[in-house]
């Protein structure tokens, strides 16, 4: 029955093949006018859902203080030295001009830094730097001290050998304004060519959040522009080579860029913004989708080679692939849709248009494909052969040995899986983008010469209204800014209590026995009141204090922290607050940072019951599949393997791995799939249909099913190697780490597949 269904699906498809050809592309170029509705998200924080705690953290803080993006300008004179009249009158100048960038609401460099001194009963507070070009060299020498001794400056706004300088713009961008980043980061880009220009003796580094947000976006875009053209050559080329047809290559990009098109447009209908995860799914999906289309020609191939028409080929090959491709674009679709589960929406909208798109590929690879090949003139040269002759020879090899290659790669499967021991997870998102972007450039010169990027922030609470000005609350402040100061890696702490030493030595005559915290609470607020009066508009402190006076805000800046020192150094300041502070100051570490260092440990707890669900139902399809509960939990081995093995190398040979490797399994879940039950599907229509033995079934899926699997794993690692090339490190890392799961499984499903399935049937060999 079931042969008579699918050939009458096949009469029924040569039969209507113009209709399904006209349909097929009126559905196609519906799906693709979505396209036009695709956006751009270029905001960091778009890696982290509304329910994750650490977002929730930052977002409770910032609506405790103000949200505050930035701009950094890094200005490093080639003389080596900042403090000179021209050094310091072009830091004057620019940070004028920083006001003039759009959104801007305060600007911080050394120049306007508002130091504090005493004339007689007076706090005068004025900008450091007023009139450089008049300065006389001992007046340079007392502004050089007088930054360098001041901790609130040094490793912020100015480095501890004096070489290097930055200027920090804070903006507050419209709510829901994606577009105001990229804005702001070219009027912030011109501003700094501008002053290149006119002070070639100073070098211009730009960094900071919204330039970082912008190389999101332009991440994304250089991908679509560079890795999609460079795999549709990479397809072409690897088609021509393996089909040498015409007809079967024309047919074959139909169905990449049919199905490329209908996702990428039901995803501008759905309203996805594309991030740097997502707008890969086109490279992705043009890899997968040839798949289907080459298992189909292949088998269209043999059978014209055994001497049927063109038109009994398709209906011969439908009938035996559509079960097997219906399962394996299933399974595919089942490993990409549990992304769905992770904890970063981007790899939400990678998975559901990837998935999409597998559907698009299997339905016109079952309609459009054998259409369109029933109205091309299809050729069969000797080069595709029936059988494939270097697949027979494997088989031989195979059945032939399959005792020591069994225990060999055995050992092998358990040695490599060991290293993923050795795997540290370690999340930077400056470093998500490789030195091809001059943002990570200036970052890397930043660290090295000026401040850190890892940033922890902390909202330290008084427990009453004013409470802030109460003396031990502002020494507990200062002994856990000081116990901040002596840990590895810490560069800066901004911490108001140092604000309350200078105002307290201040007025005292500038007398440093008294750089101290104030002994009266009334003291003490009548010095940050009278601090406060005096400061100019955009300078004030209503970003590090709140409204009520209750709470303050305390930033800490480290040097190339890993995810893990970051986590653990936040948990020793937990320990520390908890064992030196009152029950009200108590509070977790947050900032984007913090973020970043808790994404993958997340994603990976969200992502393996995911998996195993996944897995689950996998196995169920493939039980069915077979209609064999032993072969189904059998087919289990090559298709975990693979993953754990590549998880195990990358641990013995890079060692560290970040967001990716909590998708991986996932994603390459359903994709490893395919093989194997394209060469079991086969194993068992030579069992039950041909009452062969195990060992002629093997030899028989190894000539029938060779040649596709061949095709197709070399166009599903070309693809995924093509993300290789991509500067943004996740796509990178999960390009190698997929192509190298996807060789591990044609290794195991060419070499130790088919020995478990002897092993397994061995007693019904004869």
């Amino acid at each position: 029955m079931k042969k008579n269904h699918t050939g009458s699906y096949g009469n029924l498809v040569i039969a209507n093949r113009w209709l399904i050809i006209i349909a097929t592309l009126a559905v196609v170029a519906f799906s693709a006018s979505g396209a036009r509705f695709l956006t751009f998200n270029n905001d960091a924080r778009m890696y982290f859902g509304e329910e994750n705690p650490q977002l929730q953290a930052l977002e409770a803080l910032e609506n405790t203080f103000s949200k505050d993006e930035n701009i950094l300008i890094i200005l490093a004179p080639k003389s080596g030295n900042v403090f000179t009249p021209e050094t310091l009158s072009a830091i004057i100048e620019l940070t004028e001009a920083c006001w003039q960038i759009p959104f801007s609401t305060r600007v911080d460099s050394l120049t306007n830094f508002q130091h504090t001194r005493a004339e007689g009963d007076e706090l005068i507070v004025e900008d450091l730097v007023l009139d450089p070009l008049d300065l006389s060299p001992v007046d340079l020498e007392g502004i050089r001290t007088t930054a360098l001794a001041e901790p609130l400056l040094v490793n912020r706004q100015i480095s501890s050998a004096g070489h290097v300088t930055g200027i920090n713009v804070l903006l507050t961008k419209p709510a829901d304004s994606q577009q105001e980043t990229d804005k702001i980061a070219a009027y912030a880009k011109s501003l700094a060519d501008d002053y290149r220009t006119k002070y070639p003796d100073i070098d211009v580094y730009l960094t900071g959040g919204i330039i970082i947000d912008a190389a999101f976006g332009e991440a994304s875009r250089d991908d679509m522009k560079t890795l999609v053209p460079l795999m549709y050559a990479v397809l072409f080329i690897l088609m021509v080579l393996a089909l040498r047809s015409i007809s079967g290559t024309v047919a074959t990009f139909s169905i990449i860029f049919f199905s490329m098109i209908t996702s990428m447009g039901i995803a501008g209908w759905l309203g996805i913004s594309l991030s740097p995860s997502s707008v890969n799914a086109p490279t992705i999906i043009l890899t997968l989708a040839v798949a289907d289309s080459v298992h189909i020609l292949v088998t269209i191939f043999q059978q014209m080679r055994q001497g049927k028409s063109k038109n009994e080929a398709i209906i011969e090959s439908l009938r035996i692939n559509m079960p097997p491709v219906f399962v394996t674009s299933l399974t595919t679709a089942i490993g990409f849709l549990t992304m769905n589960f992770s904890d970063a929406p981007p790899f939400h909208d990678l998975g559901n248009i990837v998935a999409i798109g597998i559907v698009a590929a299997y339905v016109y690879s079952v309609t459009f494909l054998p259409a369109i090949v029933a109205v091309l003139p299809l050729k069969v040269r000797k080069t595709v052969a029936a059988e494939c002759t270097s697949c027979g020879w494997l088989a031989d090899f195979v059945v032939n040995r399959r005792k020591p290659l069994f225990w060999v790669l055995l050992v092998l499967i358990i040695g490599l899986t060991t290293g993923v021991t050795r795997i540290e997870l370690n999340d930077d998102f400056v470093k998500y983008f490789d030195d091809r972007y001059t943002f990570r450039k200036a970052t890397d010169f930043a660290e090295k010469n000026l401040t850190g990027f890892n940033v922890i922030e902390y909202s330290l609470e008084s427990g009453e209204s004013g409470g802030i000005s109460e003396p031990e609350f502002l020494r507990t402040v200062e002994n856990f800014a000081n116990w901040y100061r002596e840990q590895p890696k810490v560069v800066h702490v901004f911490a108001i209590s140092d604000i309350m030493k200078r105002l307290n030595k201040n007025m005292h005559g500038d007398d440093e026995a008294y750089y101290r915290i104030p002994e009266q609470r009334d003291l003490a607020a009548q010095y940050l009141l009278l601090y406060e009066m005096s400061l100019p508009f955009g300078l004030d402190l209503n970003n590090q204090i709140n409204v009520d006076k209750s709470s303050i805000r305390m930033v800490v800046r480290l040097k190339s922290s890993s995810t893990r020192e970051l986590r653990d150094i936040d948990e020793r300041a937990r320990a520390w607050l908890n064992k030196n502070a009152p029950p009200s100051m108590f509070t977790y570490g947050t900032g984007m940072s913090m973020m970043f260092a808790h994404i993958s440990e997340r994603n990976i707890r969200s992502m393996l019951g995911a998996s195993f669900g996944a897995l689950v139902i996998i196995s169920g399809i493939l039980v069915l599949t077979l209609r064999s509960l032993k072969l189904g939990i059998l087919s289990l081995v090559p298709n975990l393997a693979p993953a754990f093995i590549s998880f195990g190398i990358w641990g013995l040979v890079v060692g560290q791995v970040g967001l990716v490797i909590s998708i991986l399994a996932a994603l390459t879940l359903g994709i490893v799939v395919d093989d194997t039950v394209h060469f079991m599907s086969k194993y068992m229509r030579a069992r039950r249909e041909y009452n062969m033995n195990s060992r002629d079934a093997v030899h028989y899926s190894f000539n029938t099913v060779g040649t596709a699997m061949w095709i197709t794993s070399i166009v599903l690692v070309s693809g995924f190697l093509v993300l290789a090339f991509s500067g943004f490190e996740l796509n990178a890392d999960m390009g190698l780490m997929t192509a190298l799961t996807i060789t591990l499984a044609l290794v195991l499903d060419f070499l130790f597949l088919p020995i478990l399935l002897m092993k397994v049937e061995g007693k019904n060999n004869e």
